[in-house]
C-alpha cells in the first residue's frame, strides 16, 4: 500500500529532495530515449543491451551535469572581472571546458563499459552529447511552461 503524501489544508507538498528526484529522473529518462534512438537508427552508437544504455545514461547525466558546474564556476569566475579581455577570457575558458570535457565523458564511458558501448569516435559523441542537450532543453521548457498556464 502506498504511503500518504504529506497534505497542508489540501495541498500536496513536494519537497526539495523530491523535485531533485522527479528533475534527474525525467532527465535521466531523456538521455536513455536519445541514446537508443541513436543505437536504433545510427551505425555510429552502439550499445549491447537496454541495461547497459540505461547505466551509460545514467552516467552520461552525472558528468555533464558535473561539467555543467564547472563550467559555470568558471564563467562566473571572469564574471566579476571587468574589461573586454576577461569577456575573452571567460567564453574561451567556457568553450575548452565544454569542448574538453567530452574527451574526458567519453573515455569515462570507455573505461566503466568499454566494448559494450560504442559511439564511434568523437565527432558521433559530440552529436549524441549535443542531441541529449536540446532533448533536455526542450522537455524542461515544456515543464516549465505547463507551470504557467
Amino acid at each position: 500500500m502506498a504511503e500518504a503524501e504529506p497534505k497542508v489544508s489540501g495541498t500536496i507538498i513536494i519537497t526539495n529532495r523530491q523535485r531533485l528526484f522527479i528533475r534527474y529522473l525525467l532527465l535521466v529518462l531523456v538521455d536513455l530515449t536519445v541514446l537508443n534512438l541513436f543505437v536504433e537508427y545510427w551505425h555510429y552508437v552502439v550499445i549491447d543491451s537496454f541495461t547497459i544504455s540505461l547505466l551509460a545514461a545514467f552516467l552520461l547525466q552525472v558528468l555533464l551535469r558535473l561539467t555543467t558546474k564547472v563550467e559555470r564556476r568558471i564563467a562566473d569566475h571572469f564574471k566579476v572581472q571587468p574589461g573586454k579581455s576577461a569577456l575573452a577570457k571567460r567564453f574561451l575558458a567556457t568553450w575548452a571546458v565544454l569542448f574538453g570535457s567530452k574527451f574526458v565523458i567519453l573515455e569515462a564511458v570507455d573505461l566503466v563499459f568499454g566494448d559494450h558501448v560504442e559511439f564511434g569516435g568523437i565527432l558521433p559523441f559530440i552529436i549524441v552529447v549535443l542531441a541529449i542537450f536540446v532533448s533536455e532543453l526542450i522537455v524542461v521548457r515544456i515543464y516549465y511552461r505547463l507551470a504557467q498556464s
